[in-house]
């Protein structure tokens, strides 16, 4: 069962040393720190983020320290407030303020050590599944069906997630032959979170219907990932070819298809924001009426407002100033 482990391990080549790796004490990260500290001794960190949300977070934390002595490597902690906004997700919270911690422990104590670009992650197979089936049960799109990158940029930190293709049970069983601890999460067993169902009642369904789904899916997400780049490289020609702002008449010579990919990837790549999928509909169907020059345009959009200026389309999240 600990092939896949180890041929992924083997795989890994990251492209910028030192390597931190995210370590949160359980098991796919206890694996992950120890096997990327055997392999290259001297050269890896540990990242452990606090997260303050449990009365066992100091815990986690003491145990970190004893796994980092034992394996001879160096840890770094950052407490992070990750509470999150009435309405907001907790678990998004804690996944945004984890991502931020990450790089400001890249920054930090650059005079005693090498700066650091570049850390790994312990997300696995499972792990994979949980994404993509949540990103199906909130009818994602292409970005949100591509799941979890292999490789990826965020914060100036280059994210690898090296295991991706091994199961939860292999990891496990690799550390057990190791005799390695790790310790669970308690909020792992909370029905509230989706997530948590997902693992607990959805996993062992699709095991005994298709065993191998964690394979098929992996491939399914790799062809969206494809597909959605292709998306992204055709979005920016348009985008080259309408303007930014975008002109509305060049819009308008556009298929519906490519005016949605277009102005999705224009407010995200602008703005940064992205519309929902009612408030892109009500944004075309705009573009497509406005044929006279008195047609006026202004919608809600994320957390701002599109509406048309003279020939173009342009965005803002603030009231415009007063004419003067």
């Amino acid at each position: 069962m600990i092939e896949a482990f180890e041929r992924a391990i083997a795989a890994f080549e990251p492209a910028q040393w030192p390597l931190a790796v995210g370590f949160s004490g359980g098991a796919d990260s206890t694996a992950l720190l120890a096997a990327c500290a055997a392999r290259w001794p001297g050269q890896v960190v540990a990242f452990h983020v606090h997260h303050g949300l449990q009365a066992a977070a100091d815990d986690f934390e003491r145990h970190c320290k004893a796994a980092c002595e034992r394996l001879g490597v160096p840890l770094v902690v950052h407490r992070v407030d990750a509470r999150h906004a009435p309405g907001d997700s907790p678990e998004d919270a804690a996944r945004r303020a984890r991502y931020e911690a990450f790089a400001v422990m890249a920054r930090a104590d650059s005079a005693q050590r090498p700066a650091i670009s570049s850390i790994a992650l312990g997300h696995h197979a499972d792990d994979q599944v949980e994404t993509l089936l949540l990103a199906l049960s909130r009818g994602a799109g292409l970005p949100g069906l591509s799941a979890m990158p292999a490789r990826a940029e965020r914060n100036g930190l280059s994210l690898y997630r090296p295991l991706l293709a091994v199961p939860a049970a292999d990891i496990r069983a690799w550390l057990a032959q190791r005799d390695l601890p790790w310790i669970e999460d308690p909020s792992n067993g909370d029905a509230r979170y989706t997530r948590n169902r997902i693992r607990a009642v959805l996993l062992p369904a699709l095991e005994q219907a298709f065993p191998q789904f964690r394979a098929t899916f992996a491939r399914s997400t790799g062809h969206v990932a494809q597909a959605q780049q292709l998306l992204a490289e055709l979005a920016a020609q348009d985008l080259g070819a309408v303007g930014d702002p975008p002109v509305i008449k060049a819009l308008q010579a556009l298929s519906r298809a490519r005016q949605a990919n277009v102005l999705r990837h224009w407010l995200m790549q602008s703005h940064g924001c992205a519309p929902s999928a009612a408030q892109l509909d009500q944004l075309l169907d705009q573009v497509r009426a406005c044929t006279t020059r008195g047609h006026r345009i202004h919608l809600k959009v994320a957390g701002g407002f599109a509406e048309r200026r003279g020939d173009r389309l342009h965005w803002y999240n603030a009231p415009p100033s007063p004419k003067t």
